[in-house]
């Protein structure tokens, strides 16, 4: 697993690349993210362990993986994880609202599931 999420680290996404580059090194009031950080038998794009929270970007395939997702969903939040859905082209045109929202989720306990 941890050999396929470096894989996956290596060979990220335009999305992943731009958002990761505006996540680490605590640059998101202080929140420590991880990237290709494998939960259970899942590879999630981003985690803040400390308050659990799962960002996941979306392509199109996504749409046809929508059962995939739902289920992976529920694996994260029955462990005790909040998922933060997001599209790739919002992160790509709407960079500054994807960061107020995720932000935002990291200080309110209710906020989970897709973001459009």
């Amino acid at each position: 697993m941890n050999h396929f999420a470096k894989h996956l680290r290596a060979n990220a996404t335009g999305a992943e690349r731009l958002l990761w580059s505006r996540l680490r090194s605590r640059q998101l009031g202080g929140f420590r993210f991880r990237r290709q950080r494998p939960i259970g038998n899942y590879i999630c794009d981003f985690a803040c362990l400390s308050e659990s929270v799962v960002v996941e970007l979306d392509g199109s395939q996504h749409v046809d993986n929508a059962n995939y997702d739902a289920k992976r969903d529920a694996f994260l939040r029955s462990n005790g994880f909040r998922v933060l859905r997001f599209w790739n082209g919002d992160v790509m045109e709407r960079l500054e609202t994807v960061l107020e929202t995720i932000h935002e989720a990291l200080h309110r306990d209710g906020m989970d599931g897709r973001f459009d």
